[in-house]
C-alpha cells in the first residue's frame, strides 16, 4: 500500500468513528493554530499512545507556551521609562491589572504552569467540573477566583474542547461574576465544542492548538489524545 492510500484508508476510518456532525466555519473569534509547525509537531507527539506521562506533560506545557504567544498579542500596552546600562529610554508593558488565568480542573493544571512561565505575574483561579457520563453534562464542585476578577482579562485553559459543555459552564460562570474580556485556551478541539462555543460566546476569543474530525459516539475527540487529565497525572 502506498503512503497516499494508507493516508485515505485512515482518514475514512476516523470518520467512520465520528459521530455525523454538519460542519462549521470558525468565527472571527476563533483562531486556530494547526499552521504553526511546532505546534503541530508536538501534538502529534501528545498523541501517541506510547508517550509517557511525564513527556506529555512536558509537551502539554510546551505547547501552551506556543498558543499564548499568540493568544497574548492582544494585550494592551503602555510607555513607561527604564534605564538600560547605556541610558534611559522607553519601553512598553502590559497595561491595567494583572491578568488571570484559570485552569478547568483538574487537566487545566497541566497547562497552568506554562502561563505563570509566559506571565509569570499573572493571578490564577480554579474551576472544578465533573462530566456525568451517562448524560455528558457539566457539573461545577469548586469555584474560586480572585478578588477584582471581573476587572481583568481572563484565560481559561483546558486541554480539551469536547463537547463544549465544560467551557460553556465555566464561561458562564466567570460571565456571572461580571467578567468581560474572555480567553479560552485548548489544545485540541471537536467542531462540536467550538460550534458550541461561537454560538452562545460570540465575545469570547477561542484559541485552537489543532481542530480534530469530530467525536466518537462515548463523545471522545477523535483521533484524539485519549483522556488528558489521566495522561499528564499519570492515572491510567
Amino acid at each position: 500500500m502506498t503512503n497516499s492510500e494508507e493516508f485515505k484508508a485512515i482518514i475514512e476510518h476516523e470518520e467512520s468513528l465520528c459521530v455525523p456532525y454538519e460542519k462549521v466555519s470558525p468565527a472571527d473569534s476563533t483562531h486556530i493554530l494547526s499552521w504553526h509547525p511546532l505546534i503541530m509537531h508536538k501534538i502529534t507527539e501528545m498523541r501517541k499512545v506510547s508517550t509517557d506521562s511525564t513527556t506529555f506533560r512536558k509537551l502539554a506545557e510546551e505547547v501552551t507556551s506556543l498558543i499564548c504567544g499568540e493568544a497574548m498579542q492582544k494585550l494592551e500596552t503602555e510607555e513607561y521609562v527604564i534605564e538600560t546600562p547605556i541610558c534611559k529610554t522607553v519601553g512598553r508593558r502590559i497595561s491595567g491589572k494583572k491578568l488571570v488565568v484559570v485552569p478547568i480542573l483538574r487537566a487545566g493544571l497541566g497547562m497552568e504552569d506554562a502561563v505563570k512561565m509566559v506571565v509569570p505575574k499573572s493571578r490564577t483561579g480554579h474551576i472544578g467540573l465533573y462530566r456525568d457520563e451517562e448524560t455528558l453534562e457539566p457539573h461545577e464542585y469548586f469555584f474560586k477566583a480572585p478578588k477584582g476578577i471581573e476587572e481583568r482579562e481572563v484565560f481559561v485553559v483546558d486541554p480539551m474542547l469536547a463537547t463544549g459543555g465544560s467551557a460553556d459552564a465555566a464561561i458562564n460562570l466567570l460571565k456571572k461574576r461580571g467578567c468581560k474580556k474572555i480567553n479560552f485556551l485548548c489544545i485540541i478541539a471537536a467542531p462540536q465544542g467550538m460550534d458550541l462555543v461561537q454560538r452562545k460566546h460570540p465575545d469570547v476569543e477561542l484559541y485552537i492548538g489543532c481542530l480534530d474530525r469530530g467525536l466518537n459516539k462515548n463523545g471522545y475527540i477523535v483521533p484524539g489524545l485519549g483522556d488528558a487529565g489521566d495522561r499528564i497525572f499519570g492515572t491510567k
